[in-house]
């Protein structure tokens, strides 16, 4: 009798765990130069597919180059789902206060207070940031205590939400290394950026290194031309050339403001799924976590992925429902469809 109920007691114990674990996924670190250093992703945006994005970067920055990467996403309260949509809940945050660095790809994420703490603190440490896409507009609805961080994209990626500044779906972006900029190691072994999202309108402050500018296209292929036509800037309603001069695409600077004191950071206005689709953009972003957790930046580091990666195209709920953190495991791909509850 005692054994069955040892037995019975470490069954709940492992359900218990399972569940916890089910919130989120960590991927341990091979052998690599980022072995020891830990890395965090927040996934939480409803329109650029980061729960498909950030577990393959996870996936690359671990098997390739040794990093431990822990992904915490946006999930549904009630059926433990991953789910966009769900702007308040970010399971798992305590894992930020170990991290080396944080990668986020969020939008106008209101997490509990418990929750934004953990994250208040990394950034108030003044360690790394790197953001992707509308990493700029992060935060909204946060109250109380924590209410500063709606203007987080701001003040510490050194830009917000200004308008997509070429046409939406219809635009895509061809990145081009900034003259000046190319001895740069973030840039070190990239060439050849694009990006299926289209070009945000983006003013980083003056302490910021533009890295990359961003060239509209006149439709959605890496070849097509350069966009030539007029468009009023929303800062001051003055016209230019759409691509004279095309906007800053990706920056870096060092943040020193209330939100945190010497932090690294990197900032891209590309970003989604589809766009980290992009060997140049992938390389980009792993040579930042290389440089910013103090390594030597490889002349051309491993991208390629580590489990097949076909990402569903953006837009605001367009993401495969029923999905589980689970789905997210090593040795796993991503259905090719959405899922069945899609299929109406």
């Amino acid at each position: 009798m005692k054994l069955l109920s040892a037995i019975a007691l470490s069954f709940v114990a492992a359900t218990a765990v399972t569940f916890a674990d089910e919130q989120w996924i960590t991927y341990e670190g091979k052998d690599g130069p980022g072995k020891g250093k830990r890395v965090v992703l927040l996934a939480g945006d409803e329109e650029y597919r980061s729960e498909e994005a950030l577990p393959m970067l996870g996936k690359i920055l671990s098997q390739r180059h040794g990093f431990t990467c822990t992904v915490l996403f946006a999930i549904n309260k009630e059926s433990g789902e991953i789910d966009p949509n769900t702007a308040d809940n970010l399971p798992g945050a305590e894992a930020l206060d170990k991290a080396d660095l944080v990668i986020t790809s969020l939008r106008y994420r209101h997490w509990s207070d418990e929750q934004m703490k953990h994250f208040a603190d990394y950034v108030k440490a003044g360690k790394p940031v790197i953001g992707l896409r509308t990493s700029t507009h992060a935060f909204n609805g946060v109250k109380g205590e924590f209410s500063p961080f709606n203007g987080f994209g701001k003040k510490v990626y050194g830009e917000g939400w200004v308008s997509h500044w070429g046409r939406h779906k219809s635009e895509a972006t061809r990145g081009v290394i900034e003259s000046g900029a190319s001895d740069d190691t973030l840039v070190r072994g990239v060439s050849e950026i694009f990006g299926d999202t289209d070009v945000y309108e983006a003013y980083p402050p003056a302490d910021a290194k533009i890295l990359v500018r961003g060239v509209v296209l006149k439709g959605m292929k890496p070849g097509d031309e350069p966009a030539d036509y007029q468009k009023k800037r929303a800062t001051d309603k003055q016209e230019q050339g759409v691509n004279d001069p095309a906007m800053p695409v990706v920056w870096t600077r060092v943040n020193d403001n209330d939100f945190g004191k010497g932090n690294k950071v990197l900032c891209t206005t590309l970003g989604s799924a589809t766009d980290l689709q992009n060997e140049g953009l992938r390389r980009l972003i792993v040579n930042a976590a290389y440089s910013f957790t103090g390594l030597e930046v490889p002349a051309k580091a491993n991208v390629e992925y580590v489990d097949p990666f076909s990402p569903l195209f953006y837009g605001f709920n367009g993401f495969r429902k029923g999905l589980k953190v689970s789905d997210m495991a090593l040795g796993k791909a991503l259905p090719e469809l959405p899922l069945a509850n899609q299929k109406k």
